[in-house]
């Protein structure tokens, strides 16, 4: 049991504008002293947070809640505002005083791709599937060359990042050895969420599957496990959508992929270790606080170190989503 002085939980929903792109944070913080829910802002950082995005909260949280989080420079989103849709997001049934979304419209089932989306995703996929058995670069450049959005994200990746360089990064080869495997398999793994035309969901998703991938990596890492452990993680996370991405059960997106057991039997059945770390972001995402406080006593988490994490997976969820097409409101 919780006591008066314990921090509390704080719980993040990502909220997209009228046109479905992630444009605000929704914050849900339960009832405590003022200057406990002040310290538990401070120490997680949502502070500065609220200084890159726009920050939000509902009316009817508690006043201790309201005046923390305003202080913290969250804003209260003003009432009729905020609109719920929960399958296909259709902007003309959106009523003019909304100007935010919220609900579960982008887990619903893709829109039938046009013949090029559809090869542009299957060649995105190839590539992970490539990355994910250690192929040779040569392999890896033949698939690129396939697809000219790829092979220009990936220059255009490498050249913002500079990454030590001093003149530009101008052929694939380059690219790939400046950026490492595990920098590839992350930048390939974002992409196959990246905005595609056509697929309104697509913003939303990759943001959503951001968070779960760091949120995943950062709590692997306060438990003090190893870095491969920390890397399945984020792969656990990344990979936990491809199913609703695709419009297929998970497990045939996964068959022609070359998983570790851990990571498979996470994504499939919740085991393990990596499985338990799945189920506590689900169990945000969901904004059960109960069971959320549960899971993490059973696996001996501090709230502060869990506030922490999602603090700094929403942060690293808005520099994925601003290096994509999907652009979040300023």
């Amino acid at each position: 049991m919780t006591s008066p002085s314990s921090p509390p939980l704080i719980i993040f929903r990502i909220v997209a504008n009228r046109a479905g792109l992630p444009s605000a944070l929704l914050a849900d913080i339960g009832s405590a002293p003022l200057p406990v829910i002040r310290a538990a802002l401070a120490e997680a950082g949502a502070v500065s947070l609220a200084s890159e995005f726009p920050c939000k909260y509902l009316s009817g949280i508690s006043e201790e809640a309201g005046a923390a989080l305003r202080d913290a420079g969250w804003k209260e989103m003003a009432p009729g505002t905020l609109f719920h849709v929960e399958d296909k997001l259709v902007r003309e049934f959106i009523p003019d005083c909304a100007q935010w979304i919220e609900g579960e419209w982008y887990m619903a089932p893709p829109p039938r791709p046009s013949g090029s989306q559809a090869a542009s995703r299957a060649l995105a996929l190839q590539l992970v599937q490539l990355v994910a058995a250690d192929a040779d670069t040569h392999e890896i450049e033949a698939i690129l060359r396939r697809d000219p959005t790829l092979s220009y994200q990936l220059l255009r990746l490498v050249n913002s990042l500079g990454m030590g360089v001093v003149r530009r990064v101008t052929s694939f080869s380059q690219a790939l050895m400046i950026l490492g495997r595990q920098q590839l398999r992350r930048w390939l793994n974002l992409m196959l969420f990246a905005a595609r035309q056509g697929d309104v969901r697509s913003p939303m998703l990759l943001a959503r599957v951001a968070v779960r991938a760091r949120a995943l990596e950062m709590l692997a890492r306060a438990r003090g496990l190893d870095k491969l452990t920390q890397e399945q993680a984020f792969m656990t996370g990344m990979f936990s959508l491809l199913g609703v991405l695709f419009g297929m059960p998970l497990p045939e997106v996964l068959a022609p992929l070359s998983l570790s057991d851990a990571v498979q039997g996470a994504l499939i059945e919740r085991k393990g270790e990596l499985g338990a770390l799945l189920r506590v972001v689900e169990t945000a995402e969901q904004g059960n606080v109960d069971s959320l406080a549960a899971q993490l006593d059973t696996m001996q988490a501090s709230v502060a170190d869990f506030n922490a994490v999602m603090v700094d997976a929403n942060r690293w969820m808005l520099g994925t989503v601003r290096e994509s097409k999907g652009k979040p409101y300023a």
